[in-house]
């Protein structure tokens, strides 16, 4: 039968979030429910709220988390319940014309339950990133559940399904950062730092966290950057430059997402060097520029979606590398709250003063 469960929703562009009574249906076809652990308070979220993903309210927000499968539906074979597993909004479909060219991670067509989660009164809920895990049990399609080790911290490992996953992907997917590189991160929230995180990981000898905040540099220190660079009190190119030997990073990675940090990166890059963009632009934002420097200067200018991780693949390695004390996880997790402190949390967020607030249910 349906069950009725605690949520966050938000029902209007910038209205308060509010707790509300979700119904959650038993699960279909290729589905399952999800008893929700932790769940991280992601920028994405904040951004439905505000509008700035699309206008179908109401939503439940939510989505970097990590929990038990409860139930699963017909046909489902690779979860059951029991299974601790880490929530994704890319379930691959096996079938798009990404998946059958063997690259999976750019999956056009990712799998989302079919059935809707409901308020009381029957008005369907949109669903953050097809996920919506700012709830006491969510629905979702089995293929966006990863399982992995059940002895590992919900709190921590639960952020890997988005914004730590994002900024490690950043560095080792799609920057492909290796041995004795260069790299520069700008930006040095949540994401950046994991960015950070994952560039120690690949081998790099230097790692440049850039940001207005020395709060955030402090952090960035801490997670694995050997330099750090105020941006606000001088020429953050240059002092990019000055600390990899006069040429710029060997990989630049724009945590931001804004047309000044993303100049930042293009001009603070070495010659055929690498720049990768993580952060996410609003739609209204534009860049002029020569279009001599692009020829130029040669290499690569990317985006990244998602740390281009394929969840199957990356959750499972990411958390042995957690538990073997390879990766702190822990050290992203600046607070954990209650379902009715995610409002204040967006507040904390948006003044930059956490990495992640995670939600504990």
């Amino acid at each position: 039968m349906p069950q009725q469960v605690r949520g966050v929703v938000a029902r209007g562009k910038g209205q308060p979030v509010s707790v509300e009574t979700i119904v959650v249906p038993d699960p279909g076809p290729g589905e399952a429910v999800v008893e929700v652990q932790t769940c991280g308070v992601c920028h994405t979220d904040l951004h439905y709220r505000e509008g700035g993903i699309n206008d179908e309210f109401p939503f439940l927000l939510g989505h970097e988390a990590a929990g038990v499968v409860e139930s699963v539906g017909e046909g489902v074979t690779d979860v059951a319940p029991g299974d601790f597993v880490i929530l994704n909004w890319r379930a691959v479909c096996g079938t798009c014309r990404a998946c059958l060219k063997g690259k999976p991670w750019y999956c056009f067509n990712t799998h989302n339950a079919a059935q809707p989660m409901t308020l009381e009164d029957g008005t369907a809920l949109s669903p953050a990133l097809g996920i919506g895990a700012f709830v006491e049990k969510t629905l979702v399609h089995s293929g966006q559940c990863t399982k992995v080790d059940p002895t590992a911290s919900p709190a921590a490992v639960g952020l890997l399904g988005c914004g730590v996953m994002a900024g490690i992907g950043a560095a080792v997917n799609t920057g492909g950062v290796g041995r004795g590189d260069t790299v520069a991160v700008i930006g040095c929230g949540g994401v950046g730092d994991a960015a950070i995180a994952g560039a120690k990981l690949a081998g790099a000898t230097t790692i440049i966290g850039v940001d207005v905040d020395d709060r955030k540099l402090a952090w960035a220190k801490g997670i694995g950057a050997t330099h750090t660079v105020n941006a606000g009190s001088g020429d953050a190119v240059e002092e990019i430059r000055a600390l990899t030997g006069g040429f710029g990073a060997d990989v630049v990675i724009d945590a931001v997402g804004r047309p000044e940090t993303w100049k930042q990166a293009f001009y603070a890059r070495d010659l055929a060097g690498t720049v990768v963009l993580v952060g996410v632009p609003t739609p209204d934002m534009r860049i002029e520029m020569p279009l001599i420097d692009f020829f130029s200067r040669g290499g690569a200018l990317k985006s990244s979606w998602y740390g281009d991780c394929l969840p199957s693949r990356d959750f499972p390695y990411l958390v042995d590398l957690y538990q073997q004390g390879r990766l702190d996880l822990d050290a992203f997790v600046t607070e954990k709250i209650g379902l009715d402190q995610v409002e204040e949390a967006f507040t904390r967020m948006h003044h930059g003063d956490v990495l992640r607030s995670v939600v504990v249910l």
